[in-house]
């Protein structure tokens, strides 16, 4: 999609922002009209690159089934299981995964896995990490084979 220059720091900022955005959705499910809004309304927006952010939550929230299905396989529990913050970056990270191949897939990863450690619980981080890794190998087949 972005093509040409674009701030790895706004596109950072962008995802954290998304995490909240979803995590919120998941426990509220307001449309993504009212989110945008209301993140929108935040000070921290500013400072992000807003298509980014844009596409990746309405992409996440109308292929959420979608995602889920790309996921499910790879965990060792029921998504529904998964804590809210861990489903919500798992959510997003897939949709990078498989939709943004501009992002380098080492780079998709190693963000969530910030993300988990920020906003998950202690371990999450490891979990999160070993989740991507395996869609990875699936979703950017060619990328990961790549590499050796």
């Amino acid at each position: 999609m972005a093509e040409g220059k674009f701030d790895p720091w706004a596109r950072r900022r962008a995802r954290r922002l998304l995490v909240q955005a979803l995590y919120q959705w998941q426990l509220t499910g307001d449309s993504l009209g009212d989110l945008e809004d209301q993140f929108r309304g935040r000070k921290e927006y500013g400072r992000i690159e807003k298509p980014f952010f844009s596409h990746l939550l309405s992409g996440v929230i109308r292929q959420t089934g979608e995602l889920d299905e790309l996921l499910e396989p790879i965990l060792d529990r029921r998504l529904e299981a998964l804590d809210q913050v861990e489903r919500a970056i798992l959510r997003a990270g897939a949709f990078e995964l498989k939709g943004r191949i501009d992002v380098p897939y080492k780079v998709v990863i190693s963000e969530y896995v910030a993300l988990a450690k920020v906003f998950g619980a202690e371990e999450s981080h490891r979990y999160v990490n070993a989740v991507l890794d395996k869609l990875a190998r699936t979703e950017r087949a060619l990328e990961t084979s790549a590499e050796g």
